[in-house]
């Protein structure tokens, strides 16, 4: 009986996330009420502070949204996106699959997906529309890249994982880089497919037509500052370089970079690449912490309040029970369930935040390790974002192009599942 409670308890909340309430509320409500019933009150405050003030998740994700903000205020960013453009504008051939990737591996950097749909297709989105692209396809080609975010050292659910693995950050990124790398690929060539069939790729018709209206939007550039088109990389260089364990780096005496650390060099090369004000830069910094303390680690608190009250529950084990004789059912879980989720409500973080929570510490007993079933989640929750048409950044892109994101959203549907079960086959 407790268990029917509780699971009729989790599916009116994901039914809240789904119909847009809050996402943090509903957590927390639900966790805290899941608590009450199974008479674990007081665990509902200790599960709160402990992931509050978590030693090594709090300052990852509060400097690399620090980070963004300051490259944001020095305008890198827009500098690395206009370098790309003009590369993307003259590649009719592949300009589509070209823009998906330019945008997957900016994501990178530009960690979150309607901050790189907003900074990055505000400029491609116009740039493939001016090269004669659909509109909707040209949204939906920047929307399918918004899950490089994935492999980022800086993204929350890869030290989310990594602190329960008690791994390094960049061991997960670097077990799940090769396999999402090639989904990445599959996606674009899917999305190719898609235009050519719809026949929505480069079409002189369009382009002339657009030119006649002569829109000034569509060709607005920007006199690319190099060193500053370069800012934004620069902390992934150094994450990388230093935990390549390579013999040459070794020898010359440097040892692994934090990623807080890593986050506070590149602001301050950004600094002296702009030249800008350290005042401003300082403020935006801290701003920018704020808000990641605010909404993302906001996110992570009440998520790990509603696990708490699953495992008070019964639900935990319940689900454990049924998964432990199947590696099999555990993948399908870990990756359609997300991915489900993740189209109806617009977020890949709450499911993958509920999974990785509830079942992800619990892997090895149906034969996995946390790492691999948490990075199934979280990747594919990412990939179902970038096709739901409730996703902040599929509303951003379709507002960029001009169209409804439904329209978006019918143009990912195949290439994201078939990233997603590509993704599930090779990890």
């Amino acid at each position: 009986m407790m268990q029917l409670l509780g699971g009729v308890i989790v599916i009116v909340a994901f039914a809240a996330i789904i119909r847009k309430y809050e996402t943090r509320t509903v957590l927390l409500i639900a966790g805290a009420l899941m608590c009450l019933i199974g008479g674990v009150m007081g665990q509902f405050m200790d599960s709160f502070v402990k992931t509050m003030i978590h030693g090594s998740l709090v300052p990852t994700i509060c400097t690399v949204m620090g980070f963004a903000f300051v490259m944001k205020h020095t305008e890198c960013d827009q500098h690395l996106v206009h370098a790309l453009s003009g590369l993307i504008s003259k590649s009719h051939a592949v300009i589509i699959p070209l823009a998906m990737l330019v945008t997957w591996w900016l994501n990178i950097a530009v960690t979150s997906a309607a901050g790189a749909a907003a900074a990055i297709g505000s400029i491609l989105i116009p740039a493939l529309i001016a090269a004669g692209v659909h509109p909707a396809m040209a949204g939906a080609a920047i929307l399918a890249g918004t899950w490089g975010s994935t492999i980022s050292p800086g993204n929350t659910h890869v030290a989310f994982i990594s602190k329960m693995a008690s791994v390094d950050v960049m061991y997960v990124v670097l077990e799940t880089a090769v396999p999402a790398i090639i989904a990445s690929f599959v996606v674009a060539i899917a999305l190719t497919l898609v235009a050519a069939v719809k026949k929505e790729g480069p079409s002189k018709a369009r382009q002339q037509a657009l030119e006649s209206e002569g829109d000034a939007s569509l060709t607005a550039k920007l006199k690319v500052n190099p060193l500053k088109a370069l800012a934004p990389i620069i902390p992934l260089v150094i994450l990388v370089v230093t935990n390549l364990n390579l013999p040459m780096i070794k020898a010359m005496g440097i040892s692994k970079v934090s990623v807080p650390a890593a986050m506070i060099i590149g602001c301050v090369i950004a600094l002296l690449i702009a030249r800008a004000n350290p005042q401003e830069v300082t403020k935006n910094f801290f701003k920018g912490m704020g808000e990641a303390y605010g909404s993302i680690i906001g996110l992570i608190i009440a998520a790990a309040v509603f696990t708490q009250g699953m495992q008070a529950m019964g639900l935990t084990d319940a689900l454990l029970t049924y998964m432990k004789d199947s590696e099999s059912i555990a993948k399908i879980a870990g990756s359609f369930g997300p991915f489900i989720i993740a189209i109806l409500c617009g977020s890949g973080d709450a499911a993958a935040l509920a999974f990785n929570g509830a079942i992800t510490p619990h892997a090895a007993t149906f034969g996995m390790n946390m790492v691999d079933l948490g990075s199934l989640a979280q990747i594919s929750g990412a990939i179902g974002r970038s096709t739901s048409p409730v996703a902040g950044a599929a509303i951003i892109c379709a507002t960029l192009a001009k169209v409804s994101p439904m329209e978006l959203a019918k143009r990912n549907i195949i290439p994201m599942l078939a990233g997603v079960i590509t993704f599930l086959i090779l990890f």
